[in-house]
């Protein structure tokens, strides 16, 4: 059974913030808002939380985990980037983007994509996920909420508690935070290619 936090979305409350960073460092698997919709998160190499994640989602080897970062001097630790990539990514971050990298040897294999040996990175512009960064001092392992056969990600934290509590370790409800997932560019090939279109404007990368 899931535990349940209700936390402020602008203000969250350290004592649950550490309650959760409790779950995830004892190897559990939660669902958190982020500025683009609920995501699963887990820390990083809990291979049991990611085949976890993996059943729910029903996903393939050919899926991008996302490692969702603090701030751009830890997600420069696990992908690789030249320096135009650098700029360009650093202009829109943080905000609503996934970018797909070649990972660093600081990523655990099984996280990467089978074949491309790439992964994915964010930094998000929310408190809540900002606050559970700063508490665990590493990146989240991370995939968005999206159920199969679900045409959106899940919205509601009550929701989500209801409908994955037997599956989940703990859910934080910071209220609706929207259900458009981030905008996907893929620089594993040097120069950008846009492969989902979704909150974060795509324009400066086409």
């Amino acid at each position: 059974m899931a535990r349940y936090f209700d936390v402020h979305p602008d203000d969250p409350q350290p004592r649950l913030i550490s309650q959760v960073g409790d779950i995830l460092r004892d190897g559990g698997l939660v669902a958190y808002p982020t500025d683009s919709c609920y995501a699963l998160g887990a820390q990083l190499g809990n291979k049991d939380a990611l085949d976890r994640i993996k059943t729910i989602r029903q996903l393939d080897d050919k899926h991008h985990f996302t490692l969702v970062c603090k701030d751009f001097a830890q997600l420069g630790q696990f992908v690789m980037m030249g320096n135009d990539v650098f700029r360009a990514i650093k202009a829109v971050t943080p905000g609503g983007y996934t970018f797909i990298l070649p990972a660093t040897k600081e990523v655990p294999r099984r996280m990467m994509h089978a074949k491309k040996k790439t992964v994915g990175v964010r930094i998000p512009d929310n408190a809540v996920v900002q606050a559970l960064l700063a508490e665990l001092g590493e990146p989240l392992l991370s995939s968005t909420l999206l159920l199969p056969d679900e045409p959106e990600p899940m919205i509601q934290g009550w929701e989500i508690k209801e409908v994955l509590d037997h599956v989940l370790d703990g859910v934080v409800d910071a209220g609706d935070c929207g259900a458009e997932p981030t905008t996907v560019i893929d620089f594993s090939s040097g120069s950008p290619e846009v492969v989902r279109r979704g909150m974060g404007d795509p324009s400066p990368f086409e």
